[in-house]
């Protein structure tokens, strides 16, 4: 019997390549509506309508939600609005593969329907994503991310800042309650000097209570004198007469990165100090301030404003507004509208200075 030689051989096959799946979409929209417990996400895939919101809860769920999207789709965006609870969102998403805008909040129920929940918010931030991505860059305010460093530096003038205000409250505090027993004290009570005479003068219950006002005063002093000179360090030695270091070092910490910044316009934004407008048709009225930037900075620059007048009387800023500023007999609604001016111009002076646009020298100033 004849023999098949063919199938003696052993057939060598050889293996087939993994299938790799395609995404099934181009790209997927996601709108967060984000609380601390969870988060409300609507989906948009390509250009079809949104889908049912979704609640996911932050960890290992939100992780796997990202993923899934990622295998999805050849792109995912993703939204949300900044607020309480910072920017660990967006760096999670972002080092997941997700372009993610932060944004700045705003009224989301643009029809004025009086009807505002996580869900029509999560959709309604979709749908301003797509315009976005569109090319309508009016859809909404992009806010910057810092990087963790930044936001580490923030929170050093921020915290200072916190605990000058609280060591006033608690200043203010026992000052209201020795006036209501008819003692009337001005200056720092809580003081080593001031405080034996003036617990004297007190019935033994008032300077009990007191005393606890004092003991947290002095525990909030200790801690402000420490991050004084924490935020002090931050910055160095060159600035200008009049700008001590704790202001240019939280108006720094403010801005995050002077070099954000491309032109004048954007600084002027930021801070918030460029006047309004309400123009229709012939009518043309200039409002006040719009205040759409930082508030912290605009408060620092406004305090700044009026120390540079008073060092620096000689820079090109102030000189500009001398005939206002430097006249004893200048209303003091032109005053603020001058001081004003200044403030916004020092803003766009230091970002020109810090990014080595122009020198001490051509501004005017006096270094200290």
């Amino acid at each position: 019997m004849k023999t098949n030689t063919h199938s003696q051989k052993q057939l060598t096959t050889t293996p087939l390549a993994p299938q790799v799946a395609k995404p099934l979409w181009d790209r997927i929209l996601l709108g967060i509506d984000q609380h601390a417990a969870d988060l409300r996400i609507v989906r948009q895939l390509d250009g079809a309508g949104t889908q049912p919101p979704q609640r996911i809860y932050p960890g290992v769920p939100l992780e796997q939600f990202i993923k899934k999207q990622l295998a999805l789709a050849k792109e995912v965006f993703a939204v949300y609005e900044a607020g309480p609870c910072g920017f660990v969102l967006a760096r999670q998403l972002q080092e997941g593969g997700v372009t993610c805008y932060v944004i700045r909040p705003m009224k989301l129920d643009a029809l004025g329907k009086g009807v505002n929940t996580d869900k029509t918010d999560a959709a309604e931030l979709v749908s301003r994503l797509d315009r976005y991505l569109a090319g309508n860059r009016k859809a909404f305010a992009v806010v910057r991310v810092p990087t963790p460093q930044e936001e580490q530096r923030r929170c050093v003038s921020r915290q200072r800042e916190q605990l000058r205000r609280e060591r006033q409250r608690l200043a203010a505090m026992g000052r209201s309650l020795m006036l209501c027993q008819g003692y009337r004290v001005l200056g720092e009570w809580w003081e080593e000097k001031d405080w034996p005479r003036l617990a004297s003068r007190l019935p033994v219950w008032l300077a009990e209570r007191l005393t606890i006002f004092r003991t947290v005063l002095r525990t909030v002093e200790q801690q402000l004198d420490v991050l004084t000179q924490a935020v002090a360090a931050q910055v160095g030695k060159a600035r200008p007469l009049g700008c001590g270091p704790l202001t240019l070092a939280s108006a720094t910490n403010e801005v995050g990165h002077w070099q954000r910044f491309t032109n004048r316009r954007q600084v002027g934004s930021f801070s918030g100090l460029c006047g309004g407008v309400s123009s229709s048709g012939p009518s043309h009225v200039d409002l006040c301030i719009t205040k759409h930037g930082n508030a912290r900075l605009r408060y620092l620059l406004i305090e700044l404003a009026w120390r540079m007048v008073r060092f620096q009387p000689q820079c090109r800023t102030v000189q500009k507004w001398k005939h206002i500023l430097l006249q004893p007999g200048s209303h003091s609604r032109k005053r603020k509208q001058a001081i004003v001016a200044v403030a916004r111009q020092l803003a766009v002076d230091l970002w020109r200075w810090q990014t080595g646009r122009v020198t001490p020298e051509q501004l005017g100033w006096k270094m200290a």
